[in-house]
């Protein structure tokens, strides 16, 4: 990481994290600029989900912390970075499923007001999935209409994980269209997944977690062509 703290837009810094003893994050860093695609890579149970949530506030870190707008927070809490522009979409969970897509709409266009809702849920293919209940959704429908709700709420931050889970082929263009558009409007946008080819494709810069730390590595060719990330997570031989 070799850039100014001013040219990020969210920065969760030397952030540490034990369970029961054990460490899973040793000093690991996420960061987020205003106007690009930042793609998370590592291999299962290297603890992307946990820096995430130890970032945000939905576990609470051993050390570290988080600058968002100005703000620096040692104890970080999602409500309070909500409120200054941040969006996070977990891997499950965000819709209630006792409510129906467009309530849950509604419930965001209400609190923060839109004049694209129409234009975003086009751009996912979901108009038809209004009327629905959560539980009626396929995993891909949801992970859509996910999105959907957070494009409507313009933030200046979305870090969404595994964006790509359960998305079929064919709707993988829609969902990176999306994040490419909020993106190119200015808003930080960071992703996790294990989708190596469609996430480099969409990716101005990646960072990778290994041994409880994360690196920058740069732009995808600058990723590809790093021996260690190349050999122990991407699989290419030498």
């Amino acid at each position: 990481m070799t850039a100014k703290p001013s040219e990020f837009a969210f920065l969760a810094d030397s952030i540490g994290k034990s369970f029961w003893g054990n460490p899973v994050l040793k000093a690991a860093s996420l960061w987020a600029r205003p106007g690009l695609i930042t793609v998370l890579f590592g291999l299962n149970g290297s603890g992307k989900t946990t820096l995430i949530k130890a970032a945000l506030g939905l576990l609470r870190a051993d050390r570290g912390m988080v600058q968002f707008h100005g703000c620096t927070f040692l104890a970080p809490r999602l409500h309070k970075l909500a409120r200054l522009g941040l969006f996070y979409v977990p891997d499950r969970g965000l819709l209630s499923r006792r409510m129906r897509v467009e309530q849950q709409l509604e419930l965001i266009t209400a609190r923060f007001g839109t004049s694209r809702l129409r234009e975003w849920l086009e751009r996912l293919d979901v108009l038809d999935l209004l009327s629905r209940s959560t539980h009626q959704l396929s995993g891909g429908e949801r992970r859509r209409v996910e999105l959907a709700m957070a494009a409507v709420r313009n933030p200046s931050c979305l870090i969404i994980d595994e964006p790509l889970t359960e998305i079929e082929p064919i709707d993988r263009s829609l969902v990176g269209g999306v994040l490419r558009q909020m993106a190119a409007s200015g808003c930080a946008v960071v992703v996790t997944g294990h989708d190596v080819a469609d996430l480099m494709a969409l990716a101005d810069e990646v960072i990778w977690m290994v041994a409880g730390t994360t690196h920058g590595l740069g732009t995808p060719d600058e990723a590809k062509a790093h021996h260690q990330f190349s050999r122990e997570y991407l699989g290419t031989r030498r």
